[in-house]
């Protein structure tokens, strides 16, 4: 049977990996629900203060990004199932090693470097190399959905896990983690494929293409000031990430992804994710409720994120990145006027507009990575990722030392809508990507 002919199956296989990497993606989820929930109860219980729990997330989100790039890298030279399997058997065993900590250094261990690097091999440069890999059309709406797989993560953990930290105690919620890591494994190892070519196929949607060039330009670079991308799939993986970064880093987008996405980064998962139910819990909200408002940002995020997957094909993405960080600027900037001991109207509407632009920025910069840097562009969107986790990092430590110098956040939340503007303007400012071989268009 001809590739061609086989291309033409009711359900192309493409939909069967996609599939398994969102369940993978959620399984890996659970851990970015968790520190939030269960930082109160660890200082209940060892007296440590927030400085040395920041500290934990923030070596597991510095690794989480900084793993990234190289992930890809391994992706590309051992494919993704052996990988992904790795990388989910990492963050289990991280979880569940975390019940016998009983010195802040383990938890130093468990949580930064363990689930880190796990985490970082799951992050979001894994669905960009899924549908880099697997997919010609519906690009930006697939990367939506399985970047909605995060979201979806936290919203089946978090609940229990905040339920489970209340009674019986942190270290089941611990469990639970590593256990919906591990139950994942068997399905990556079973259906997980490596590329299209492994079962005789194109790329889903490459059929579709007038011609074989048609299909070659999808994988070329699409700035004429962009060097080609590399041609030796078997070269050293951590050297084939290096070499793609010092390509891209001659690039000025791609020191304005980095700017957006750092500051993309501080906003969600080292403030929001991190700080906003100890916060909450200060102004005299149970941990549980702030645990359910984190729910359901989670859920409007999963709406968010495809609905920007769906636009991103559609629109351009300088412009919805620039959109997207504005309203999350404004959300930030009224955020200590919202919280307080009980759920008001208000609080309820920030929930969902901050979940509608949690992770929305995620598809237009990956589509501007690969409309820029061609077959490199699920690399270099792992050093733009890496740029999110550093910037999440920083954020999440500073506000630990906002909060134990002022004994509030309010700072944070300021210092954050301010740099929200910043990376609007920077999106909005964004260099023009031009065809290769047009006349450049001034910027």
């Amino acid at each position: 049977m001809s590739v061609q002919t086989k291309t033409r199956r009711r359900l192309h296989p493409a939909w069967l990996v996609a599939a398994v990497g969102l369940l993978a993606l959620v399984g890996a989820a659970g851990f970015r629900a968790a520190p939030g929930v269960l930082m109160v109860p660890l200082q209940d219980e060892f007296g440590w203060p927030t400085t040395v729990l920041s500290a934990a997330v923030s070596i597991n989100l510095l690794l989480f990004g900084l793993t990234a790039p190289f992930a890809a890298a391994l992706m590309g030279r051992f494919g993704i199932r052996r990988v992904t399997a790795i990388a989910l058997g990492l963050i289990g065993a991280g979880s569940a090693l975390t019940v016998f900590v009983e010195q802040s250094w383990q938890i130093l261990l468990t949580w930064g470097v363990l689930i880190g690097l796990g985490t970082g091999s799951m992050a979001l440069v894994f669905a960009a190399t899924i549908v880099d890999t697997w997919f010609v059309k519906h690009r930006g709406l697939v990367l939506g959905i399985l970047t909605a797989g995060s979201a979806a993560g936290q919203l089946v953990f978090l609940p229990i896990i905040a339920q489970l930290a209340q009674s019986p105690g942190w270290r089941e919620a611990s469990l639970l983690i590593a256990a919906g890591a591990v139950a994942v494994i068997p399905l990556v190892l079973i259906f997980m494929k490596n590329k299209p070519s492994d079962v005789g196929v194109l790329p889903f949607g490459a059929d579709a293409l007038e011609s074989t060039d048609a299909l070659e330009s999808a994988d070329t670079p699409e700035s004429s000031d962009t060097p080609q991308a590399g041609t030796e799939p078997k070269q050293n993986a951590a050297l084939h990430a290096l070499s793609v970064l010092r390509r891209a880093s001659k690039v000025p987008t791609f020191w304005a992804l980095v700017a957006g996405f750092a500051i993309c980064g501080a906003t969600t998962n080292g403030l929001i994710g991190t700080h906003f139910i100890p916060s909450a819990h200060d102004h005299g909200m149970p941990e549980t409720t702030a645990a359910g408002l984190l729910a359901v940002v989670g859920v409007f995020d999963i709406v968010g994120t495809i609905a920007s997957g769906w636009l991103t094909d559609r629109f351009n993405p300088k412009i919805l990145l620039a959109l997207y960080y504005q309203f999350r600027g404004i959300g930030l900037l009224v955020l200590p006027l919202l919280l307080s001991a009980t759920v008001q109207p208000s609080m309820v509407i920030f929930v969902v507009i901050y979940g509608l632009d949690w992770v929305a920025t995620v598809p237009p910069t990956a589509a501007i990575c690969r409309r820029v840097f061609g077959s490199d562009g699920s690399i270099v969107f792992g050093w733009v990722f890496a740029a999110h986790q550093v910037g999440a990092a920083i954020a999440a430590t500073l506000a630990g030392v906002v909060r134990d110098a002022t004994g509030q956040y309010t700072y944070a939340w300021f210092g954050a809508a301010a740099l929200c503007t910043m990376a609007a303007v920077i999106s909005a400012t964004m260099r023009k990507d031009r065809k290769p071989g047009s006349v450049p268009v001034p910027s």
